[in-house]
């Protein structure tokens, strides 16, 4: 947007300092002057006492007195204003060198402003905070942006070589090629509609509605029964009902991928998978626990990132597409609450997502 130059907030300080002086001064001289003429009288007189000065005589030797207070008073009032307005906005200048300087690309850079706590620290302090989100969700997308074409570009680049070896090789069979062809399909598919539901979630483009947590973990565990069954692994629901406000299809998106990664990443046999909802002051938790074998510390703070996962996570018929809990995480974030991912000492993980519980008036 085109604006006009105008005068810089310096200036309209320094003449609003001067300005300021300059009528407390008049005041004053003006208090003083309507003093002094109480006991002067209005024309000159010779007493016996000596000469009595009048008013005009009064005006003629305070006149030029006062004409020389104000202008020394304006003088020290621009002077000394425009010292004052620089010293009072050098944290404005900081925090507009740090907001071009974000402008320009450069997020890495701090105010830190020194001194203790005012107004303009507070405005640096949370510029600083702001920056350093930005700074921290920039890195995310590009790591993210690399990952996704990385993990897109794989099924591309099998399906090239599977049809050069096709092409070159005589004696190939096409239904072993379509069902190659299919299974490599199917997982461009999946990582296509997990991408698109990561940005649905990031963008919270969804309608809000109440929505029972104890059900979705019913409705999860029913999903995925069958898959627990043949992986031997036990699925348990329990808790209290849990009721928050969201969209249905991300929260039992959310459930779902919990429970399926519980199932997945677990014993191989005589597993277990619990799913718990309660209600707390306020929130409500949803707590997905198994069985497993221990997670490295290290690996547990990366496993909400896109495409992260452990060793155990790129093994199996179900290795995913990396995108289980990043999703889960956006889910999250989307609905105003917290996920916490931690490691059993036993072995396996506990993970709990706190949201907001519905207020007691909006229960339907």
């Amino acid at each position: 947007m085109t604006r006009a130059p105008g005068m810089s907030v310096r200036l309209k300080l320094t003449l609003s300092y001067a300005a300021f002086l300059m009528v407390a001064s008049v005041l004053l001289l003006a208090a003083v002057w309507l003093y002094l003429l109480r006991y002067v009288p209005a024309r000159a007189s010779q007493t016996i006492g000596g000469f009595v000065p009048g008013r005009d005589d009064l005006i003629r030797a305070f006149g030029p007195v006062v004409t020389v207070v104000l202008l020394f008073l304006l003088v020290v009032g621009l002077v000394g204003g425009w010292f004052l307005a620089g010293r009072m906005l050098v944290p404005l200048d900081r925090i507009t060198e740090a907001t071009r300087r974000a402008a320009e690309g450069s997020l890495s850079y701090r105010i830190r402003l020194e001194g203790r706590n005012d107004e303009f620290r507070e405005l640096a302090d949370s510029f600083d905070a702001m920056l350093a989100r930005l700074e921290a969700h920039v890195a995310e997308q590009q790591r993210f942006a690399a990952n996704a074409s990385h993990e897109l570009r794989t099924p591309l680049a099998i399906t090239q070589t599977m049809l050069e070896v096709a092409r070159n090789d005589p004696g190939h069979t096409d239904d072993a090629l379509v069902e190659r062809l299919t299974a490599v399909n199917a997982r461009a598919i999946d990582l296509t509609e997990a991408l698109l539901l990561l940005s649905r979630a990031d963008q919270r483009s969804f309608t809000r509605e109440v929505v029972d947590l104890s059900l979705l973990a019913e409705e999860a565990a029913e999903t995925l029964l069958p898959m627990a069954e043949r992986r031997g692994v036990t699925i348990e629901t329990s808790g209290d009902i849990a009721l928050t406000l969201g969209s249905r299809a991300l929260l039992l998106q959310l459930t779902t991928n919990l429970l399926h990664n519980a199932i997945v990443h677990n014993l191989a046999e005589r597993g277990t998978a619990r799913v718990v909802t309660s209600l707390e002051s306020g929130s409500v938790a949803l707590v997905v626990e198994n069985t497993g074998e221990q997670v490295p510390a290290q690996l547990l703070s990366t496993l909400t990132e896109p495409f992260q996962r452990g060793a155990e996570r790129i093994r199996g018929d179900h290795g995913g597409v990396g995108l289980g809990l990043a999703i889960v995480k956006s889910i999250v974030n989307a609905h105003d609450g917290t996920l916490t991912v931690i490691g059993r000492p036993e072995g396996g993980m506990l993970v709990t997502v706190q949201l907001p519980a519905v207020p007691s008036g909006d229960a339907r």
